[in-house]
């Protein structure tokens, strides 16, 4: 189960499995998204190909309108996911902090 939302300084929230079943909801979150966001991921579990996709459109959309989102808090298998796909080089990536 995906749970996505906004934290209290206005940052994106994402926890739980962002997977091909999740992709409608966070669609339909992002579409109200216009402006540069901070990204929390710390409490996301597993990311698939399709949630990639969504987030990849998003990042596309807000960029021309000089706008994008910076992915905070991404650690182990998800930080992986990001670098094996190469978009470490579409998003500005902040690790967690170490343990």
């Amino acid at each position: 189960m995906l749970d996505i939302k906004f934290g209290d300084k206005g940052e994106i929230v994402i926890g739980g499995r962002f997977d091909a079943a999740q992709a409608a909801k966070a669609e339909a979150f992002f579409a109200g998204v216009k402006e540069s966001r901070l990204v929390d991921l710390g409490d996301l579990q597993y990311v698939s190909s399709l949630g990639l996709g969504v987030l990849l459109a998003v990042q596309k959309r807000l960029m021309g309108s000089g706008h994008k989102l910076k992915l905070v808090n991404v650690r182990g298998h998800v930080r992986e996911v990001f670098h094996f796909s190469g978009f470490e080089h579409i998003f500005e990536i902040e690790p967690a902090p170490p343990a």
